[in-house]
């Protein structure tokens, strides 16, 4: 599996950027996605989940009402919409696909990592 991830940039705080994550290699409709961000100096952390239908969705607290998390099976892509951007958004991210249909905000259950999209966020 093969995941590649797309869309960042350098942004001014207050601004929209919208992340893609390109799925290859076997059924990517079966499994939950999900984005992490690592940011200079600290560790990989949860941004938003989504399972294997789109039907539930869950953020971490820091980004809910500003970003939101879709996907499309049909495309094998899932996505993240990155709205009202802050300086604390800024980190290197990274989409992924957890083991089963529902994710966890866990990431010992991610099964595949992307590559990762670097987003910068200027104030």
């Amino acid at each position: 599996v093969q995941l590649q991830a797309s869309g960042g940039g350098l942004v001014q705080a207050g601004d929209s950027l919208k992340l893609s994550c390109a799925a290859s290699g076997r059924a990517f409709s079966n499994n939950a996605m999900g984005w992490f961000r690592q940011a200079p100096g600290k560790e990989r952390e949860f941004v938003a989940e989504i399972n294997w239908s789109g039907s539930s969705v869950t953020y971490e607290d820091s980004v809910k009402g500003r970003f939101t998390i879709s996907r499309d099976n049909a495309k094998n892509t899932v996505y993240l919409q990155m709205n009202s951007l802050k300086p604390e958004d800024t980190a290197v991210y990274y989409c992924a696909s957890y083991r089963r249909a529902w994710g966890s905000r866990n990431q010992y259950e991610i099964s595949y990592w992307g590559q990762g999209t670097q987003v910068t966020v200027s104030s």
